[in-house]
């Protein structure tokens, strides 16, 4: 994949793959979801292999569940990007694990990529950035296009793509959902935790992001038309082999 014209300001990545994985456990039973094997690879790797193609240098794994599987794989480096890991003694939920890495950023001034490690969107980051850039963002979402119903965070845009409601359209036809790839500047993930108590669990979707709007944060959707996978239920899993096959 070519990174030519790649926006380097973004070079950090946040990686959420902490979570217990119980939906998917039948089909996955003694590894952390990030790391079941998908095309003979850990699914993890093919997500790590595409933000780096991306031009991502640094990754913080926010870890929990057996986290020393994923420790021990890549331990301090893969490919040419280094590796931190951020690990949730107790569960924290997605927003109190990505409060915890994002205290390992070393740049505080620029912002920074957050992927969830059970679902693989193909996003341009260069897009992505340009979108964060040109409407001032606190946070940018990458957005897929979907019908199924109840399980994916609908988003309501206006003509510019500012989001004024979250959760639209659950129970409608399609609609544009989070695709689990956001750009985020660091002051407004701090904003958007002001008043909670260090180390507490905390949902992303549930706390932080309602949190951020209430205080009137900058929240822009980017529709992308990127392949998209979940691989969080046992039939899509299956069908995350055909994908990278598929690609390489």
């Amino acid at each position: 994949m070519q990174t030519q014209g790649i926006d380097r300001t973004v070079d950090t990545a946040i990686v959420l793959a902490g979570g217990l994985g119980t939906r998917l456990r039948a089909a996955v039973p003694d590894l952390p979801k990030p790391m079941a094997p998908v095309a003979g690879r850990p699914f993890l790797e093919h997500l790590l292999d595409y933000w780096i193609d991306q031009g991502i240098r640094h990754f913080i794994l926010s870890v929990g569940y057996k986290a020393d599987i994923i420790q021990e794989r890549f331990g301090a480096a893969y490919r040419q990007a280094s590796i931190d890991y951020a690990v949730e003694e107790t569960p924290r939920g997605t927003g109190g694990g990505l409060l915890l890495a994002s205290s390992r950023l070393k740049d505080r001034t620029r912002p920074f990529l957050v992927v969830n490690g059970d679902t693989f969107f193909a996003v341009s980051l260069d897009a992505l950035a340009e979108a964060h850039r040109t409407h001032a963002a606190d946070w940018t979402f990458a957005l897929f296009r979907t019908r199924e119903r109840g399980r994916y965070l609908g988003m309501a845009l206006a003509e510019d793509g500012c989001i004024h409601s979250l959760g639209a359209g659950v129970a409608e036809g399609e609609r544009l959902a989070n695709g689990g790839v956001y750009l985020v500047s660091p002051v407004a993930l701090e904003r958007s935790a002001a008043g909670l108590e260090t180390g507490a669990a905390v949902s992303l979707e549930n706390g932080l992001l309602p949190a951020l709007m209430a205080r009137g944060g900058r929240l822009f959707g980017l529709p992308c038309e990127g392949s998209f996978i979940d691989i969080g239920v046992p039939d899509d899993y299956r069908r995350a082999g055909e994908l990278f096959t598929d690609s390489d």
